[in-house]
């Protein structure tokens, strides 16, 4: 039976990776300065580097399960997502932070309903994002709502970081919130001024905030001011 993975691991060498051997040699040579830390979910059908356009050494990349951020609460646990954040933005001085969820999140519906007896870390992972949830029953509204909601709270805890405020507020970090719709290719922004997500055929820039608490549009507060 034909190895498939092996397949494209020798495709890779022989065919893509003479286009980049120049470029993977600087980025050897001089190291990496990438300057966007790009926190998305693990979802298959969310490929960062389509959605950007960027190439080798461009993006810092971390993925996880809903594109969730664990509070800052300095007890050193065992938290890769965490680590990669302080490595981002002490280490690597990224200039911009962006948390991207989608349309279609298996992390999301998976909120409204039960997780299995056999998933006890997924279940506790999932507490980072169901404070974004709606006291109503789910539907496509409903959770694309949610989807972005979520997005949010991800946003107001990376606040959370010392290392992240600081650089927030001196002007050396921004922050961009990201919704990927699927089956349009379209990214929806979230723009704090507007307290809302924008298409971004339509947008005016790529998502900065929230410095603020989010307010959606029916007057409801995802959180408490920071």
């Amino acid at each position: 039976m034909p190895d498939e993975l092996l397949d494209r691991l020798r495709r890779f060498h022989d065919d893509a990776f003479p286009q980049y051997r120049e470029q993977f040699q600087t980025l050897v040579d001089e190291g990496q300065h990438p300057t966007t830390l790009f926190i998305g979910c693990s979802d298959s059908r969310l490929v960062p580097y389509l959605l950007t356009g960027a190439g080798p050494g461009e993006l810092f990349l971390v993925r996880n399960v809903g594109a969730f951020i664990p509070p800052y609460d300095g007890s050193h646990g065992h938290h890769g997502t965490t680590a990669a954040i302080e490595f981002a933005v002490l280490n690597l001085h990224v200039h911009r932070i962006v948390v991207c969820g989608h349309s279609h999140c298996g992390a999301i519906k998976a909120m409204y309903g039960e997780v299995s007896p056999e998933a006890p870390n997924l279940n506790r992972w999932l507490d980072l994002g169901r404070e974004a949830l709606l006291p109503v029953q789910p539907g496509p509204e409903v959770l694309r709502r949610t989807e972005q909601r979520a997005v949010v709270l991800q946003l107001e805890r990376l606040m959370e970081y010392p290392m992240v405020r600081s650089r927030v507020q001196a002007g050396q970090i921004s922050l961009h919130g990201w919704h990927y719709v699927i089956e349009e290719g379209e990214v929806h922004v979230f723009d704090v001024k507007t307290g809302g997500f924008v298409p971004a055929s339509l947008a005016d820039n790529s998502g900065t905030g929230p410095y603020h608490p989010y307010v959606e549009h029916d007057g409801q507060v995802l959180l408490d001011a920071l």
